[in-house]
């Protein structure tokens, strides 16, 4: 069995006359070419070209090469989405991100071609005043590129920028006073109070009260069930369980807001257990309150009258976090209420009621004093 060597590679004749051609390749392991080779001179252009792609930097190990070598980005980003369990609410979002900013710069490309200085350069060319979409953006080429390199798709994920899908808050939330929140409700339509009431008192997200119907309400227990939420999609409602799984939840009505809530039911809600408790119209009973109509049309005008153009809908839900908070809820209970499934998001709130402290110092000083108001 004949050997030559060689600068790159080596080359051997079998018994079978034919020529056996096999390198060590970037990653130290030893590969074979595909075929045997008839001619010396076939196995010497196999060589030659494989070291090529060595010094060229574009090397992958040929047996993903020959399954993987016309997969493009945008294959793989389309089958990544298509492949994942997701809300129709981040479907959209990660298509949108896609469609404009991702395919544009890595569709057309080789998956395994794509390299950390491509990122950089593309990362480099988004405006920087948009920070939450340049890093959400980035984040998802990142979540695809991992997958691939799960599947031994790529070698490494070439998203090497340290914090690029991190992102701060884009603005400091102010949670309402009770007299703000209070202005902004007697400024709204009468079949529209209860909205902002649940969003604060009850810490509901928009499309947790939009897709509320009389059966979620029980008014002898005082509790709501959140099993659904609704969102826009292309123009279209579309009714799914609440943004996480922790969102499935059952929430206590504050003793004073009841009352309110069963004479909204009284005079607002048509009789049947799936009867919206917000419709679009008392005339279109059966279509949900969308959300840029209810903004434009009666949120906006209600939190100028409110002293408080800055107010949104979400900025309510703060509000009420906050106030659960500042009666001594636990991290867990906060958690519990809120629908959040990770820590991160309800422990904001108990850094908003951390102003308390005054309060409780202030209340230590009168029990010092033996005043037995000295509770907060």
């Amino acid at each position: 069995m004949a050997r030559t060597r060689r600068g790159f590679g080596a080359l051997r004749r079998l018994p079978s006359k034919r020529w056996q051609a096999s390198y060590t390749g970037p990653d130290l392991q030893r590969y074979n070419a595909p075929d045997t080779f008839e001619a010396k001179i076939d196995g010497e252009e196999w060589l030659a070209a494989e070291r090529r792609l060595v010094s060229a930097e574009d090397w992958i190990p040929p047996g993903q090469r020959r399954s993987r070598q016309g997969l493009t980005f945008e294959t793989y980003a389309q089958r990544w989405l298509s492949a994942r369990e997701l809300k129709p609410s981040t479907v959209g979002l990660y298509r949108g991100y896609l469609d404009r900013t991702l395919l544009p710069a890595f569709g057309h490309r080789l998956i395994a071609k794509i390299q950390p200085a491509d990122v950089r350069a593309w990362h480099a060319t988004m405006n920087p005043a948009l920070k939450t979409r340049r890093a959400h953006a980035y984040s998802l080429l990142r979540a695809i590129l991992d997958t691939a390199v799960t599947e031994e798709v790529i070698p490494s994920n070439p998203c090497t920028i340290r914090g690029a899908g991190q992102t701060k808050r884009a603005r400091r939330v102010e949670p309402a006073t009770l007299e703000e929140l209070a202005a902004l409700v007697t400024a709204m339509p009468d079949r529209l109070a209860l909205m902002p009431l649940l969003a604060a008192w009850c810490a509901m997200r928009f499309g947790e009260v939009a897709e509320l119907q009389r059966r979620d309400v029980d008014l002898e227990r005082g509790r709501i069930s959140i099993t659904r939420a609704m969102v826009r999609v292309d123009g279209a409602d579309v009714v799914g369980t609440p943004k996480s799984a922790a969102g499935v939840r059952v929430v206590a009505i504050p003793p004073h807001l009841i009352p309110i809530v069963a004479q909204h039911l009284a005079e607002h809600v048509r009789p049947g257990r799936q009867a919206l408790l917000f419709p679009l119209s008392p005339e279109e009973p059966t279509l949900h309150m969308v959300h840029s109509r209810y903004y434009q049309r009666w949120h906006v005008p209600a939190r100028e009258a409110a002293g408080r153009p800055d107010l949104t809908f979400h900025d309510l839900r703060h509000t009420g976090a906050t106030m659960a908070a500042r009666t001594g809820a636990t991290l867990a209970e906060l958690m519990a209420r809120l629908g959040h499934s990770t820590p991160g998001a309800a422990l904001r709130y108990q850094h908003s009621a951390a102003g308390r402290d005054d309060q409780i110092a202030a209340a230590l000083s009168r029990m010092a004093e033996g005043d037995t108001r000295g509770q907060i």
